[in-house]
């Protein structure tokens, strides 16, 4: 409101006092009802100051800008309205969210989580226990501090995908599956603990790639249970949905067995603490991939076993290889998968298949005729000993397919100018460009295979850091990795993009003392929050590495 200043005489009579006063009252009686119909009409629109226009455009990962001076406290007219929102800043990122005015929701004692189908209880009772709140079930009545889950049909949609809307002091979660419903549910928490309070508007969000995967070695080193499941928790909240399990290498074969207790080592979980691992696991929508590699690694089996190593020529023991020219070791192997398959409910299987050190010698079918025989005898005269254990691979994968799963291997299980071809539905993991007749990841992508990527430039944490490996950092892998970086630091054309499903971060044992457990949770957390960023949306983040991190120790 203007102030008139009269002009002239610098003295002010009565008369003129009393006139500015009069004045000034009834400019102040209109403000009064000016701002009481402007109440009205903010509680008429539902509290979100009459969102339009550019406040409903929905932005990528952070909103624009709030305008300045909208606030009750600094507002230029005496209407009652919010700040535009700004989207969360969560791990991974919202891929989007639309903004708009109002105060945002933040639990409250007595509010409730409510569900819309039964399929949701368990994501309910979690995120109820996790913000304070009460889970009360299946509820068709809204009240205000609500968080409602809910499925939605939508057939086309992807299962992961969630849409989340905070507006008139309650949140609303939904999705065309459970999974989706869960990650929502995980935004929300993170959100809460950052600052407190979800903001108004509308979260619409969904990973970029299908399968984002935590691997650990715990052959080489053995792991507790309870830390496994510290981890499973972890992986939860940054909305990984894999968890593989190495749990049999030379150094050691790491869960109780019943058709092979003679080869399970002193230090192992139990099938029982496993179980609940499982479960665990499955509540936070994460799939347990287990990995029994073979032919080579299997130093642990043959521990028990020494008459179905591996033998040159001269009668050398190759370390780790088993020989497949014997059936009976294809027989303890199929044993193992088949009596697993129960334990580990769900999808991908791991087969290993890399470093059979066979074939790492000059002349494989001099070194080993027993090889080189078993493979003309099944595959005729121009056998090799590549056909052999890519034969062996197969096989292995016919076992596990039996059980409803999708074979995996890694990418020097793979072999060229082979007359026996690997079947086409085992998933490449590819891990490594350094072997014996290395070929780039652009061999098997052509070829149509689905791959993995488990780049060992990035994503490989090798305790004790051997040979060329060194520690991988957060920062490289969020500033210079993106699924598409398969081997070393070089991207595979973008056509390929749909065959890669993922990534996977990887821990291996090979110096198992070199850090305490403890140590490597803290060694891989920046990393791990890196990787998941970058495959829910591999495009170049929002925030600096500097303020990811600074978020990362804001959201624990």
């Amino acid at each position: 409101m203007s102030q008139h200043r009269r002009r002239g005489s610098a003295k002010q009579t009565k008369q003129g006092k009393q006139r500015q006063v009069l004045v000034v009252a009834t400019a102040v009686a209109l403000v009064v009802i000016a701002a009481g119909v402007s109440l009205g009409l903010w509680a008429a629109s539902g509290g979100d100051g009459g969102t339009t226009g550019a406040e409903a455009r929905p932005s990528q990962g952070r909103s624009a800008a709030a305008p300045q001076g909208t606030s009750p406290e600094s507002a230029p007219s005496p209407s009652r309205s919010y700040a535009l929102s700004k989207a969360p800043q969560t791990i991974p990122a919202v891929r989007e969210h639309t903004a708009a005015r109002g105060p945002g929701w933040r639990p409250g004692s007595g509010d409730r989580v409510v569900v819309d189908d039964p399929a949701l209880a368990d994501e309910g009772r979690l995120i109820a226990g996790e913000l304070g709140l009460k889970y009360e079930g299946e509820k068709d009545d809204r009240r205000a501090g609500d968080v409602r889950l809910a499925l939605e049909d939508g057939k086309k949609a992807n299962p992961e995908s969630y849409v989340m809307t905070v507006r008139d002091g309650r949140v609303e979660i939904s999705g065309p599956a459970d999974a989706g419903v869960f990650y929502g549910t995980r935004t929300l928490k993170q959100e809460v603990h950052d600052g407190g309070t979800a903001p108004e508007g509308v979260v619409r969000d969904e990973p970029a790639k299908p399968e984002r995967g935590f691997m650990l070695d715990i052959a080489r080193k053995n792991y507790t249970a309870g830390w496994i499941e510290d981890r499973i928790r972890e992986l939860g909240d940054l909305k990984f949905n894999q968890l593989g399990l190495h749990f049999s290498d030379d150094q050691g074969f790491r869960i109780e067995s019943e058709s092979h207790p003679e080869i399970v080592s002193r230090q192992h979980l139990t099938k029982a603490q496993v179980r609940k691992i499982v479960d665990l696991a499955r509540s936070r929508h994460i799939t347990v991939v287990p990995e029994i590699d073979s032919p080579g690694h299997l130093g642990a089996v043959l521990d028990a076993h020494p008459d179905l190593q591996l033998r040159t020529a001269r009668g050398s023991a190759v370390q780790g290889a088993i020989d497949i020219s014997k059936s009976e070791s294809a027989e303890i192997v199929d044993d193992l998968l088949n009596e697993y398959a129960d334990l580990f409910p769900g999808g991908p299987w791991h087969l290993g298949g890399d470093e059979y050190q066979a074939l790492v010698r000059s002349d494989p079918e001099a070194s080993f005729p027993q090889l080189a025989a078993a493979a003309r005898e099944k595959y005729g005269s121009g056998a090799t000993v590549a056909d052999l254990t890519t034969g062996w691979l197969n096989d292995r994968a016919a076992t596990v397919r039996k059980h409803q799963r999708v074979p995996r291997a890694w990418n020097d299980g793979f072999f060229k100018d082979t007359s026996v071809d690997a079947d086409k539905d085992i998933q490449v993991g590819y891990w490594t460009g350094k072997e014996i007749g290395a070929r780039p990841p652009a061999v098997y992508l052509s070829a149509g295979r689905k791959v993995i990527n488990y780049n060992d430039e990035f994503l490989y944490y090798v305790l004790g850091e051997p040979q060329t490996f060194v520690y991988p950092t957060g920062q490289r892998i969020y500033e210079q990795w993106t699924p598409r970086v398969l081997r070393d630091t070089q991207a595979v054309p973008e056509r390929y993009d749909g065959q890669i499903l993922g990534g996977v971060f990887a821990v291996w044992g090979d110096i198992p003392n070199a850090q305490t457990q403890d140590q490597v949770a803290a060694g891989i957390r920046m990393p791990l929050r890196a990787t998941v960023q970058k495959l829910w949306d591999p495009g170049r983040p929002e925030l600096s590495w500097a303020e990811f991190r600074a978020l990362a120790d804001r959201l624990g």
